[in-house]
């Protein structure tokens, strides 16, 4: 798995590129896509513009006859779905922005008519036109604010090298101000070593302070491009409890097969061999007693492992310290019984709810079983903390590494527990080591 985190609310969505330092940002790709994104506005801004307001308003001013604007209105509703479709994908290349694509249109009726008015209807495509629109005026500000910046960045670093094109027989330097050689007055010019060391140190300043200001225009294109292109919030909230209901449902039935399956090959085979065992047992009783006394013994031991089995299965589905003493000692417990030395902390200021709970102790769990059997790590740590109204988990070990949630049933079983309780799970491994999984899941 590549050194990027993965993070995992149902599907791996690809990994943002980190933010630059202060000191980096002026020479990250970061800050040059976000440049380049912004100056392409005011070309995206035009042909938006034009696009929604000319085709709107021929549609309004051809709707009185009889109704003909009314379908070129339609028209230019679901085209502007395929151009959102298109900014999305340009804030996913140059933003690093990944906005999730709304639900396709639906014809709600059939035929022209039902086309027609479910067109009218796509709120969707209006919110695109509403992006389209505001782009212009938006796009004038970025497209100035950008060049502007970056012309008197590289102007004023590059004076002391370029200062000798600026000197003329009455000039000596460039002027900051005033009327003129030809028309003498309160003039002043960028000239001696002061006011070129000071020009060059502004431009110095400029130039770590651009990628910072650009930084804070992009944040509203990030902002209108979530709000206005991607799924609408109540659309988004469905889609995100049918997907928690349906991932709850799959890790119930998941777990019941499990429970079935342990039950099958481990209790139940011991008991039914328990029973036979007995049943000989039984017959040599008056044969053979010593026989007998040893199969008892044997069958005594038996019923012994069978308790132990059973036991173990209640604690994996819902262990009794968990209940009575709460995360940390449950924690604690799991860590005793690992492979490896394990540090355990858990700091938080109240007790999450029984559901989610549970769900951090099988995630934590499973993640350090997955340690003991396949990281050959030295030793791990588990920290659990709140951070807001969040319960974070994070299991980390030194060892080889190449965990991948999207090649192996472990951590895609762990994603689908997590999806459940509305939460998510990041995993960073690069190959090599070290391993940190993140489970972040609501208080």
């Amino acid at each position: 798995m590549s050194t990027a985190g993965t993070t995992v609310p149902g599907r791996a969505l690809r990994a943002p590129v980190p933010r630059p330092g202060f000191w980096r940002a002026p020479f990250s790709a970061r800050t040059w896509g976000e440049s380049i994104y912004l100056m392409l506005n005011l070309f995206v801004g035009i042909l938006g513009f034009v696009f929604v307001v000319v085709f709107v308003v021929l549609g309004i001013g051809l709707t009185p006859l009889f109704l003909l604007g009314l379908p070129l209105i339609a028209a230019v509703v679901l085209a502007c779905r395929g151009w959102g479709a298109m900014e999305r994908g340009r804030a996913r290349a140059l933003l690093d922005e990944d906005v999730a694509r709304p639900e396709r249109f639906r014809q709600k009726t059939p035929g022209a008519w039902g086309w027609i008015k479910s067109g009218l209807a796509d709120g969707t495509g209006w919110r695109a036109a509403l992006y389209l629109f505001l782009m212009l005026p938006w796009s004038i500000l970025t497209f100035t604010a950008v060049v502007t910046l970056w012309s008197a960045t590289l102007a004023t670093i590059s004076y002391p090298a370029t200062q000798p094109l600026f000197r003329s027989a009455d000039q000596p330097g460039a002027m900051l101000w005033g009327d003129g050689p030809k028309q003498p007055g309160d003039d002043f010019y960028l000239t001696g070593p002061l006011w070129v060391t000071a020009t060059f140190a502004v431009g110095v300043l400029l130039l770590f302070l651009t990628p910072q200001v650009i930084r804070g225009i992009a944040w509203v294109d990030r902002v209108m491009v979530r709000g206005l292109l991607g799924p609408a919030f109540l659309s988004q909230q469905v889609q995100d409890l049918t997907e928690s209901r349906g991932a709850a449902v799959d890790t119930a039935a998941s777990d019941m097969r499990r429970i079935e399956r342990d039950l099958h090959d481990g209790a139940q085979a011991r008991l039914v061999s328990l029973a036979m065992d007995l049943g000989l047992a039984k017959e040599k009783m008056s044969d053979d007693p010593e026989s007998a006394q040893r199969m008892v013994v044997e069958a005594h031991n038996e019923v012994k492992l069978a308790l132990r089995e059973l036991r173990d299965l209640a604690r994996g589905i819902h262990p009794a310290v968990l209940t009575d003493r709460g995360l940390d000692a449950a924690l604690s417990a799991v860590a005793a019984k690992c492979t490896v030395p394990v540090a355990v902390g858990v700091d938080l200021p109240t007790r999450p709810s029984a559901p989610v709970e549970q769900a951090a102790y099988y995630c934590v769990s499973e993640l350090l079983t997955n340690v003991s059997k396949h990281s050959g790590a030295t030793r791990a740590s588990v920290a659990v903390h709140a951070e807001r109204d969040r319960l974070v988990a994070v299991v980390e070990d030194d060892g080889r590494g190449g965990a991948d949630p999207a090649h192996g049933t472990g951590l895609a079983g762990l994603t689908e527990r997590v999806r459940g309780v509305g939460g998510t799970l990041k995993v960073v491994s690069p190959k090599g080591g070290p391993t940190r999984v993140t489970v972040t899941l609501p208080m």
